[in-house]
This record gives C-alpha cells, structure tokens and sequence, in this order.
C-alpha cells in the first residue's frame, strides 16, 4: 500500500509508507538500494533511512564515500486514468499553473494532488527541506526525487547525515472540496507560517516608471495616493522599486552597469530622509533591492562562476557560501532597516544562485558542472541559508520574496511574489501572469505566506475596464494589494476605485477561492466576501 490511516487524538491521519524502490544517483551513476532494515536501505555506503512520526515520514541520507546528486523514491500506484493533477512551481508562477490529465514527462514540484471528481488525494514534502523535490506520475506508480546537487555538481556530505525531506499526505473529507483540500494539505506542509500582522497594500512605482524613478517622482506619488487612505490604523505602503542604488560603471569606457545596494544615486542621495518623506506624508515606507547583486570591482574569488544565463559582466553575482558575502547581505538588509524603511522586497536570488528562471527548470534547474565555493552543502541548504540571513537581518521589517523559491521561503518571508511580472503596458501579460498565480497560489495564502499577485499597472496603456476588475480581485481576496499608478492615468473614476479597494485591502477579508480552478487555467468566478463575483479577463 502507498499510504497507511494512523489514528490519533486529534481525529485520523494518513502515513506514508516506505518505497517499494529507492534508488541514489552518485558521481559513479545510479544503482537501487536494498532494504537493510525495516526503515532502512542501503547500498556500497550509500544508506537512505525512513524517520516515522506523527505527521511525517522523514528521509535521511547518508553518502561519506560517493558524492550524492539524487535520491528517487517510488511507489506502486494506479493512478485513474480520469484523474487530473496539479502541482506546484519552484519559485514563481509563469502563467502556466493548472489541472491537467497526469503525465509522466511532467514534473511536479513541491507537491501533486491528483482529483478524480469526488475524491482529492495529495503527496508533497513538509516546507524548507533540504532539497529539491519533485514528483513524477505514471499510470501505475509514484515517484518522488530528490535533489541533492551543490550547484551543478553532487553535494559532498562527508559524515554529515543529510535530512534531505519530510513526506506528508492526506485526502479529502467527506463534503470538502479541492480547494479546501489543498489549504489545509498546504497548513500541513508548512507548520509555522510567519505571515503579516495586519492586511498589506500600497503602492509601488515600477509599472510605469520602470526605474526611471526619482525622491521627487515618489513623494509626489505618495502624497496623491496618501490622500486616498481612510484607514488611519492599518497604512498602506509606499515601496520604492529600482532605479534607487547607486551604479558603477562595470568597466573604463563600457556602457554597462552594477548596481551597489547600500548607497543611493543622486536621484535619490538620502535614503533616511526618503522614508522619513514618506511616513511624513501618511504612508509607510518599503524598498526594492537585488541581494546577490555583486559590485563592478569585486574580486574575483568572492563571485559565483559564469555560466549560461550567469555571464553577463555587468552583473557579477556573490556566492551566498562564502562568509563574507553573506554578512554584505545582512548588512545592507540591517541598513535599510536603520534608515527607516519598514518592508523590503528582495529580488533576482533565484536567478543569480541557478542562473535559470522558473519554466527554464524543465531538465535541471542550473547548469550542470559548477559549485558553490563550499560544496558540502546542497543548493536547498545553500538558499535557506541566504533566507534565513536576510530574516534575521531584517528586524522587524516586513519581508516580500520575489524570485524566491517558495517551498524554501515559507515559514521565512511574510509575503512571496507567487507569479511573474504583471504589466503596466500590456493587459494580456497581466491576465496570464497575475490571474494564474492568484487561482492556483491562494491554498498557500496565509498557510505559506501572504500571497503577492504582483501589482496594478494603473497606466494609460491598459484599459481600465480590465485593471478595475484586477484591483478588486485583488482588494477583496484578502492578499496583499499593491498600485502602480501612473499619475496621467489617476481620474476622478480611478481614484474613486482606488479609495473604496484600499479600504477593502487595509481589513480582514476571508480568504478568496476561485471556483472554476478546475476548469479554467484563468479563473473567472470566484468566491470574495462570501458571495460570487464574475469576472470578464478576455
């Protein structure tokens, strides 16, 4: 049997049991381990061990001579052939999230549930496990792999055990539906979400000046958006994004540029004083910045090596395992935090550890062949270790994870960008990007984190028949809503809109569900506030 009903005080709970197969991919190739012991197998040293609690089945590898790359656990299964499936991304949504018949070339990150009209079952590893998972389907059996890599290479453990994941798994009650089903799976992954202490929303100016920001641009922008608050107890903020740091010219006569996190340009000169600016004029102050990012001159030995989707020379990347780099990051993180700022948005670390944006991680998720300086560590390990400094730098700012991988960022980070950038210039982007992400990230809300569909590029480029309808799914779902307004675009219309959503967004809502998702890859009809809105995203 895959799974087993345990009964406990708190009602019945399902167990994994063990594989019917382990396997272990070393830098000598595959081989299949062999049952050793009841929850043990093991092979030429290599040994995975099977840790049973409660809520979980723990896996634990152990590899001192040979060089581990991945441990693949697998189930005999049937799987209907009516079923659908869906499953999760490894950071952010591309407008590509949906159910779907189950195949087997597919992975399935994180987690998969599999709905067969009645009856919801799911499998996914408890939030920040250290490593990459997936899951594979096929018709008659269940695969779970684990990814053990340091960068591109095996990770070298040494004597080190390596608790790589924790499994759960769980099924529908009776009379609850899939998207019930999925938040509380989601509660049960991730045990200890940190999540805000009031709603968040605000503004924020990238989709319409795309870094060609100014002090001047963003205190004009708070002060007019400022006067569309009305709720005095719970202010929204005013996140400047980039085109604040300060540039360096990468090399003598070259037109590219590095951006140094801790300094601002001269459009901007004191970062202090702006978010005194700022909370002056009624909002609350929040910042972009790219953690990772390295400067012009930076020696050589501090960086990660170049590889494809890496090598551009205008944008040197740190490698989070050395020492120093990491205390650059709590360091620049802590500043923000002493000149006043009370969010900070952090972007790109995803990209600059692997090189590879989210739908680029169909094979591998980077390059094969490079490390990290210290290879003892898996790439897991290597990010939470990032995360886990940016948190502890920031104090008691709030923390949004943009092109973080959310599995590893839950529990860490009070928002996650769940979806790839909306846009100010084109609505078509924004439909697939944000309405996707919302459908199919909202069992994550407030389970892993507050869920941050992007923004509202309120521009004159798109319509406002489709903004309006994005701003109130938005206001009404209870997730974090942020604004782009470009000011030509601000009629009495639009600011009338903007107030009534800002109220909405400033309080507790219940959690918004979409009611199509298992249909329709762009939910349309969703339950907000206890009544169903329909939507027009065409």
């Amino acid at each position: 049997m895959l799974f087993s009903r345990v009964t406990h005080a708190t009602g019945d709970r399902l167990s994994m049991n063990n594989p019917d197969q382990v396997w272990a991919e070393t830098d000598s190739g595959w081989m299949q381990l062999k049952k050793a012991h009841y929850n043990v197998f093991s092979l030429n040293g290599v040994e995975i061990t099977f840790a049973k609690s409660s809520s979980s089945t723990g896996v634990i590898g152990r590899s001192p001579n040979a060089k581990l790359r991945r441990i693949k656990l697998r189930w005999v299964y049937q799987v209907k052939p009516t079923a659908k499936s869906l499953g999760d991304s490894w950071e952010r949504i591309y407008g590509d999230a949906g159910w779907a018949s189950p195949s087997a070339s597919t992975k399935k990150p994180w987690y998969v549930l599999l709905n067969d009209d009645r009856h919801t079952v799911c499998f996914g590893v408890k939030t920040g496990c250290n490593a990459i998972c997936w899951w594979e389907l096929k018709p008659d059996a269940l695969a779970l792999m684990l990814d053990t890599c340091s960068g591109g290479v095996e990770v070298e453990l040494g004597d080190r055990p390596l608790h790589a994941a924790d499994i759960v798994t769980t099924e529908s009650y009776k009379e609850e539906n899939p998207f019930a089903t999925a938040r509380r799976f989601c509660g049960l992954m991730c045990e200890k979400p940190i999540l805000p202490q009031q709603p968040v929303y605000g503004i924020n100016d990238w989709y319409f000046a795309y870094g060609n920001n100014s002090a001047d641009l963003i205190k004009k922008l708070t002060a007019m958006m400022a006067e569309l608050v009305t709720d005095t107890r719970n202010r929204p903020f005013s996140v400047i994004d980039a085109g604040w740091a300060q540039y360096s010219p990468y090399l003598p006569g070259d037109g590219g540029w590095a951006d140094d996190f801790s300094k601002p340009n001269d459009k901007f000169k004191d970062m202090h004083r702006m978010a005194d600016d700022i909370k002056a004029l009624g909002m609350r102050p929040g910042l972009w910045t790219r953690a990772l990012c390295a400067r012009y001159n930076d020696d050589a030995k501090l960086l990660l090596p170049k590889i494809k989707g890496r090598d551009d020379p205008h944008n040197p990347v740190l490698d989070p395992t050395i020492p120093e780099n990491i205390e650059r990051v709590k360091h620049n993180i802590a500043l923000y935090n002493t000149w006043g700022y009370e969010l900070v948005k952090h972007d790109y670390s995803t990209y600059d550890i692997t090189g590879k944006w989210g739908f680029q991680m169909t094979d591998n998720i980077t390059e094969p062949g490079w490390g990290f300086y210290d290879k003892s560590k898996t790439t897991a390990e290597v990010i939470k270790n990032l995360y886990n400094a940016i948190r502890e730098s920031a104090g008691d700012m709030y923390l949004i994870g943009c092109n973080t991988i959310s599995h590893l960022s839950a529990g860490v980070f009070e928002m996650n960008r769940i979806g790839d950038d909306t846009s100010g210039k084109d609505w078509a982007r924004t439909r697939k990007m944000g309405v996707n992400a919302m459908g199919f990230r909202m069992p994550q809300h407030n389970t892993f984190y507050a869920v941050d569909g992007d923004c509202v590029g309120l521009t004159t480029a798109v319509a406002w028949e489709k903004n309006k309808q994005w701003m109130q799914l938005l206001a009404e779902s209870s997730a974090p809503l942020f604004i782009s307004p470009q000011p030509e675009a601000l009629g009495a219309d639009q600011k009338a809109f903007v107030k009534k959503c800002f109220a909405q967004a400033a309080k507790l809502q219940p959690v918004g569900e979409p009611l199509d998702w298992m249909e329709n890859p762009l939910p349309a009809r969703w339950k907000l506030n206890d009544r169903e809105v329909d939507f027009n995203w065409a």
